[in-house]
């Protein structure tokens, strides 16, 4: 079972920076979409970027602009950089490999949590 493994998380001022990143324990990136999804605290999960095979990404509105995803595809690696970054970010923010015919949709890291102060 391929294991996804968040880091990068922490307690930021409003206005900072951060960049998550995701190992997965296969090299499966080249082959899967990946999503970074966040659950503020009390609320659903919800879906904040993703990034397919070819590197095309897209983003939930209310990150548009502020995150940006990429891959690096040698290192088994994706990232999630946010700047600008508001106190409505703050939230466990996870990745996932989005519904694959091989791979399911059922697979998730553990999360890293985001704060971020006003």
């Amino acid at each position: 079972q391929v294991q996804l493994v968040e880091s990068g998380g922490g307690l930021v001022q409003a206005g900072g920076s951060l960049r998550l990143s995701c190992t997965a324990s296969e090299n499966i990136f080249e082959i899967v979409t990946v999503g970074w999804y966040r659950q503020p605290p009390g609320k659903q999960r919800e879906l904040v970027a993703t990034i397919n095979v070819g590197g095309i990404t897209d983003y939930a509105d209310s990150v548009k602009g502020r995150f940006t995803a990429s891959r690096d595809n040698a290192k088994n690696m994706v990232f999630l950089r946010m700047i600008s970054l508001k106190p409505e970010d703050t939230a466990v923010y996870y990745c996932h490999v989005e519904n694959h015919w091989y791979y399911g949709a059922n697979i998730w890291g553990q999360g890293t949590q985001v704060t971020v102060s006003s």
